[in-house]
């Protein structure tokens, strides 16, 4: 069973994702993407409520208020996890991925696909400096 707070979380999450996919964007042009009939103002609640947390920031354009993320979609999904990890997982990634291997959202062949990926981007960085 889904409450209040479960659905303005998606929401928030589907004004994110068209965020950075519209960036810089006005209420108007998030309202018109969405999957929902909202009001405008219930989009620019939402907008203020994602700038209150850091999330987005606004300049003004003709008294028009353009919105865009504070920071990169890859970056704030690092930061998410990186505070999961913290929070469940005592600041252990190999509990995580150990925990999602278990768990089957991810299996060990797509793991190892990772690692062998992770690793030749750090031997690029490495040849690169």
């Amino acid at each position: 069973m889904r409450s209040a707070t479960d659905s303005r979380g998606e929401l928030e999450q589907q004004v994110m994702q068209l965020v950075w996919e519209l960036q810089p964007c006005t209420a108007e042009a998030v309202r018109e993407k969405l999957n929902r009939p909202l009001k405008e103002s219930t989009v620019r609640t939402v907008l203020r409520r994602l700038e209150e947390k850091g999330l987005l920031r606004h300049t003004v354009d003709n008294r028009t208020f353009l919105y865009e993320a504070t920071e990169p979609r890859q970056r704030a999904a690092a930061n998410a996890v990186q505070k999961i990890v913290d929070w469940f997982c005592g600041g252990s990634v190999e509990e995580l991925l150990t925990g999602m291997v278990d768990s089957e959202v991810v299996d060990g062949k797509e793991l190892q696909r990772l690692a062998d990926k992770i690793a030749r981007a750090k031997k690029q960085r490495s040849t690169a400096k």
